[in-house]
């Protein structure tokens, strides 16, 4: 805590910004990333639902297969009946018997009919689910194919971008120990209340950076003064003069080539 107190003002300004443009890094090289991560998610969602969907329709065929055999049991039992009323019609006694049995034939004859409607019925709702399941693995394959290339393409830029992001992180910290804690949390909290992570900025134009608001020419002189930490009013972003900014992204640049 000590050696803090003993930093100048003008450092903890190069520290800020220093510390601003390797955290930019980062965040570029995140950005790098971008949208891929979301796109693998996506894809991997995209692969539950297809498989999903082909074991709902498995599943229903096999409900389809198991209805038909029970239907053609019924058909043979139907048979089986009519056969057996066909040879006592042949041993009736009278006219009622005949009739009562002939009714019992028919009856069965109808059943066959109904099962075999209905396996008829069942077999082409097999036949279409088939067709939809050849559709849907044809996509599958393609989305697999997909996420292969973009998990590769997402490994390699990890690969590529780790070491680098590691040491930048490293920085980051090295360079946030020579900021004042209550500095470091007003940094922090401003980089999460923007859009694009600039929590520290240049004074471009007579503007922060970023902004369409001319900064005073007595505010711009303190500013390049460095005598004290100074905000901008409208987006409570630290300032920095130009010649610093400069000055810090020519070593960072050294430090990282």
């Amino acid at each position: 805590m000590a050696n803090r107190k003993e930093v100048s003002v003008e450092d903890k300004l190069r520290a800020l910004y220093d510390l601003q443009l390797i955290d930019s890094r980062i965040d570029a090289m995140r950005l790098m990333r971008g949208e891929l991560p979301l796109e693998v998610q996506d894809l991997e969602d995209d692969i539950v639902a297809y498989e999903t969907r082909i074991q709902k329709f498995d599943d229903f065929i096999m409900t389809q297969e198991a209805d038909i055999a029970a239907k053609k049991i019924g058909i043979d039992e139907a048979k089986a009946k009519i056969e057996k009323y066909t040879k006592q019609q042949e041993k009736v006694r009278n006219n009622r018997e005949f009739d009562s049995l002939t009714k019992e034939i028919e009856f069965q004859e109808l059943e066959v009919q109904l099962f075999e409607k209905r396996i008829k019925e069942a077999q082409v709702k097999i036949e279409q689910k088939k067709v939809i399941i050849e559709e849907t693995k044809e996509k599958l394959a393609d989305k697999k194919e997909h996420l292969k290339h973009k998990k590769s393409e997402l490994s390699q830029i990890i690969k590529e971008t780790e070491k680098e992001e590691n040491l930048l992180l490293k920085k980051s910290e090295e360079f946030a120990e020579l900021i004042d804690n209550h500095l470091l949390k007003a940094y922090k909290r401003i980089r999460s209340n923007v859009r694009n992570g600039l929590a520290v900025v240049t004074v471009e134009r007579g503007a922060a950076g970023g902004s369409y608001f001319t900064i005073p020419p007595q505010r711009q002189l303190e500013i390049a003064a460095r005598k004290k930490i100074i905000t901008d009013e409208h987006s409570g972003r630290i300032l920095v003069d130009s010649q610093l900014a400069e000055e810090e992204q020519k070593k960072i640049e050294k430090m990282f080539a």
